[in-house]
């Protein structure tokens, strides 16, 4: 089967970043269903990847943590799929990906796709909606006030692919006011379609923003990049015995400025669950339909901003390159071998 993958980190600017491949086709087992994949979508950790750490041993790695496609196959054990079902989902970090014309997936990490999107909608989803849900629900714990600010949540990233779903399930899920950030008319014009009561921008000191809005402190705060560039003004303008998460990967963070205000702190990575296989792995499932019904109803938008092109070497370089330039709002797709 045609996959696209790489064999050594590095730049993108490289001929070899990723290439097109013919490697095995992956047999089911257990509660493993076999994909056919129609469509994927980009994401940061795809970047970081590729850009940072070269596959094991002398082998090929191959990258893709977002698909929408067509169930082929079946394991013995599968539950809740059958041959044929549309399905998306986001795959486990310690399992060959997604840029593939068929891929691998365990049953408990799958959502059934929603009716009304195409498969290049769809594959815009799951990453980034699992992380957003995660990070809201089990981690920031949204639905739990805060003594002081519980209304009211900052998203710092709105525009990103995480930010665009976090602000729009606050919305479908939530009662929460919410000021997301961005710094470009276009950005800024896109955190507000996705339903922000307030934006602010990140280039300047959010802090005094924040306190101009006249709605107090945010009890919540998601941060979703450049963290550790953001984090003084974060300690400031959240509200006392608040609560903080974040996503990215800040090369050393401080926290001692967090415990006079009595802070918690959360990090959120969707891949645990599968990667060690926890008790509650299903869940992920589950939210991925709950989702698919949000979706349907018309309360959440799909946020692929553009489609561009084939599943291919070529077109995957090309998202990459857009990734890494910071500039890219909602999320890449590409759609079709």
């Amino acid at each position: 089967m045609k996959a696209i993958g790489y064999r050594q980190a590095g730049s993108i600017t490289r001929d070899d970043a990723l290439i097109n491949v013919e490697i095995e086709r992956p047999e089911v087992s257990g509660r493993d269903i076999l994909v056919r994949v129609e469509a994927v979508s980009v994401n940061p950790v795809d970047v970081k990847l590729r850009g940072g750490r070269d596959p094991e041993g002398d082998g090929m790695r191959i990258l893709g943590f977002d698909a929408a496609g067509v169930v082929e196959a079946i394991g013995a054990q599968v539950e809740n799929f059958a041959v044929g079902d549309r399905v998306f989902h986001a795959g486990s970090i310690a399992r060959p990906g997604t840029n593939s014309e068929y891929h691998l997936v365990d049953e408990r990490i799958v959502g059934g796709m929603p009716k009304s999107l195409d498969f290049s909608a769809a594959a815009a989803l799951p990453l980034t909606a699992i992380t957003a849900w995660e990070m809201l629900f089990d981690r920031l714990e949204v639905e739990r006030p805060t003594a002081e600010g519980g209304d009211c949540i900052l998203v710092v990233g709105g525009a990103g692919g995480v930010g665009s779903i976090t602000i729009q399930l606050l919305r479908a899920l939530t009662d929460l006011k919410v000021i997301a950030t961005a710094s470009r008319p276009e950005t800024r014009a896109w955190v507000e379609q996705c339903g922000a009561h307030y934006v602010i921008d990140h280039r300047e000191a959010m802090a005094p923003q924040v306190k101009a809005l006249g709605i107090g402190a945010p009890g919540y705060v998601f941060s979703t990049n450049h963290t550790a560039y953001h984090f003084p003004d974060i300690v400031e303008l959240i509200a006392p015995q608040g609560r903080f998460g974040l996503i990215d990967d800040p090369e050393a963070l401080d926290v001692m400025p967090l415990k006079l205000k009595a802070i918690s702190l959360h990090w959120e990575l969707m891949f645990t669950r599968s990667l060690f296989e926890t008790p509650d792995m299903a869940k992920q499932a589950a939210l991925l339909n709950k989702l698919a019904e949000l979706v349907d109803a018309g309360k959440v938008q799909s946020t692929v901003t553009e489609v561009l092109g084939k599943i291919d070497a070529a077109t995957l370089k090309k998202a990459h390159a857009a990734i890494e330039s910071g500039r890219t709002r909602g999320k890449l797709v590409l759609e079709g071998f």
